[in-house]
């Protein structure tokens, strides 16, 4: 039997000197184990675990009738951006019991990319205020679902309550190109605070 050879880089590159914490956050099922398996340049770590009855009573599946499984902990992943800055994406679980989770997550972390779903929007907020409350900075995805409703950025913006500077962006979780597209929006956005917004 042959073997196929490994293509991903497995090891952090020498030159590497900047290691960046970037948070993928959202609600249930919004997509962040997929966001985080498309730009990962690493087999990524996933903690997912299939549902069961027990978690009928706590987790609400409206708007996602065909998920089976859910992130327990947290996804992980690597993106190297040049010689000398490595980016560690963190996906974290959705669900509002994790709330614990998510504070121990948010320790050291740069910046987070919140995916939202036009169709649970009001989902958001939770996440939304919880970085709001610890200083982190953010962009917003649309995470474009199949069946999805579409409106325009304003009415997303109004909708979530974004602030003028907040970056909206729409991607496909699925696509490498258009979820670059959306961690680009984040770091950018990352690279024009003042060091006082920072702090």
């Amino acid at each position: 039997m042959g073997s196929e050879a490994v293509s991903e880089p497995l090891y952090v590159a020498d030159t590497v000197t900047t290691a960046v914490k970037i948070l993928v956050v959202g609600h249930f099922a919004v997509g962040k184990t997929t966001f985080v398996g498309t730009l990962s340049e690493i087999r990524p770590l996933r903690t997912e675990e299939t549902m069961t009855q027990a978690g009928e009573l706590v987790d609400d599946l409206e708007g996602a009738p065909g998920k089976t499984t859910t992130t327990v902990a947290m996804d992980f992943g690597r993106l190297t951006l040049s010689e000398s800055l490595v980016l560690y994406l963190f996906g974290a679980p959705g669900q509002k019991r994790f709330s614990q989770l998510w504070k121990d997550m948010l320790c050291g972390a740069l910046g987070a990319l919140v995916l939202t779903d036009t169709r649970r929007l009001g989902q958001s907020f939770d996440i939304m205020g919880l970085l709001e409350e610890h200083g982190i900075p953010y962009a917003v995805a649309v995470n474009q679902f199949d069946g999805a409703p579409p409106f325009p950025d304003a009415e997303i913006r109004e909708a979530l309550d974004l602030l003028p500077e907040t970056p909206l962006v729409t991607c496909d979780a699925r696509e490498g190109t258009s979820s670059t597209k959306a961690l680009i929006s984040l770091i950018e956005h990352l690279q024009i605070r003042t060091p006082q917004e920072q702090q």
